[in-house]
């Protein structure tokens, strides 16, 4: 077991396809790689069991022991036990195309990066993953703001361990969702981000229908993750372009999506429209202006939002008119002198269709 990077996969349970990942690593990427299973709050003989004998030998497989269903306790757990020089986090139902790994570290090797965002596709189909929406012409290092970094928010691909040590980063424990977006916010903003836009892929599975990101949950649960981010010294301390884009995706991607997937009024409790509004209070607090460049239906969402007393019914609706694309709605801003900033509608878009081009 030998390479300088370290994969780690975490797994709760056996019945999900981790034989199937431990094999898109070793078959396909073997030369670089080094491979920890953490087996999380289950026995390692369970999860061996559904590793093909031929691969078992160059598994190791380590045992972590929590109350919380997160995968960050786990995925932390693996990365502190990492030799390599680099380090990268794998779910138990995706896999890796072959010769990924190596155009990462080519990709590292040609820039300087110290972080590496790999090219992503969901299923099969290998149906492409269209974020970041990074500037076309990009070749060298990537810029957060201007590549629109912070719309990527998973830790895939290859990490530093000098720069992890340095900046002292692991993902978030305590976390039901979202541990991982103060560590990826962190890595995009303050090391050197590279992006691999034409290797072979990290493709996410569609298997597991457990997954512990799709279990309905409080408001307060679920977007704990962003007020604790907003809340960090280090967030602070960044610029306020920089914490504007931050602000944009975070009210775009998580705000929004959390009304788009309670989409029935009689779920919502006033708790939770209070948390929902606590949270558009404080990302407007922490970015102040960042919603100029928010769309005419983004805007409106956001106003009701963030008034508790605003009808659920009509904030639902907001929700699925935003996602109409292609409507002036959901194109223009309110001010003209905001319609072609890099978070705008319009560039973000364009950029967005250029990333799923071949």
């Amino acid at each position: 077991m030998s390479g300088p990077v370290d994969i780690v996969i975490a797994v709760h349970s056996p019945t999900r396809p981790v034989g199937r990942a431990v094999a898109s690593v070793l078959e396909g990427n073997r030369a670089e790689t080094r491979l920890t299973v953490v087996c999380h709050n289950v026995a390692a003989d369970e999860i061996a069991a559904v590793i093909d004998p031929r691969h078992r030998a160059d598994v190791r497989l380590l045992e972590h022991t929590d109350p919380r269903r997160s995968a960050s306790g786990p995925f932390n757990a693996g990365m502190r036990a990492a030799e390599g020089e680099f380090v990268s986090i794998m779910g138990s139902d995706d896999v890796l195309q072959p010769g990924a790994v190596r155009s990462w570290l080519d990709v590292a090797g040609r820039t300087g990066a110290e972080t590496v965002m790999c090219r992503l596709r969901i299923g099969s189909a290998a149906r492409p993953v269209l974020t970041p929406p990074v500037r076309p012409w990009l070749r060298g290092l990537a810029d957060p703001v201007r590549d629109r970094l912070s719309y990527r928010s998973a830790p895939l691909g290859l990490v530093s361990q000098r720069a992890r040590e340095r900046l002292g980063l692991e993902l978030v424990e305590g976390m039901t969702v979202g541990g991982d977006v103060a560590y990826v916010t962190r890595l995009w903003f303050e090391t050197r981000v590279a992006v691999d836009r034409r290797g072979p892929a990290y493709v996410i599975g569609e298997d597991a229908r457990d997954r512990v990101t799709l279990t309905p949950r409080p408001i307060a649960v679920e977007l704990a993750f962003v007020r604790d981010l907003l809340a960090q010294p280090w967030f602070a301390g960044y610029d306020l372009t920089a914490r504007r884009a931050v602000c944009t995706k975070l009210t775009r991607i998580h705000l929004f999506g959390a009304v788009w997937n309670r989409r029935d009024p009689a779920v919502w409790t006033p708790e939770d429209r209070q948390a929902l509004a606590q949270t558009a209070e404080d990302l407007l607090a922490r970015a102040e202006g960042f919603e100029r460049v928010l769309s005419l239906a983004d805007r409106t969402l956001l106003d009701a939002v963030a008034d508790p007393s605003s009808d659920t019914g009509a904030m639902i609706r907001l929700a699925e008119q935003r996602r109409r694309h292609g409507r002036p709605a959901t194109l223009l801003t309110r001010s003209p002198a905001d319609l072609l900033r890099v978070e705008a509608p319009v560039r973000l878009m364009a950029a967005s269709a250029l990333v799923g081009l071949p």
